[in-house]
């Protein structure tokens, strides 16, 4: 699997509360920016909390790798909020250190369009 796909089963595992692969992925240094949570820093245990309450309110695609290096993967996915039809373009920035993520950062930007019209895959293929 790719650090994109490894990423994406961790996210997906998490939103079902099986960190294991999360705890094998991130450092246990780890310090992030929440997503969707202006801005504030979370450590590793806080993040996975935010990431099981996300669960709820979010359904995302697979990520596609935009820039990888052995220190950093930058990815982009789209998400929509279950219950409305509000669709973002996350952009995800990762840093490794001894292999495992270190830090995520997010630039989240809104869309005014379904990104799922006329393409070969719908959101409930991630549900």
């Amino acid at each position: 699997m790719t650090r994109a796909e490894v990423f994406d089963k961790a996210w997906r595992l998490g939103f079902k509360g099986d960190f294991s692969l999360f705890d094998e992925i991130y450092h246990p240094d780890f310090k992030g920016v929440a997503p969707a949570a202006d801005e504030v820093e979370l450590n590793f245990d806080g993040f996975k909390e935010v990431l099981h309450t996300l669960k709820d309110f979010i359904v995302f695609t697979p990520p596609k790798t935009l820039a990888e290096e052995d220190t950093f993967l930058k990815v982009h996915r789209y998400n929509k909020l279950k219950e409305a039809d509000v669709f973002s373009l996350v952009t995800v920035f990762l840093t490794y250190k001894d292999g495992r993520i270190i830090n995520q950062e997010y630039l989240i930007e809104e869309l005014s369009f379904d990104p799922s019209e006329g393409q070969d895959w719908n959101w409930e293929d991630y549900e």
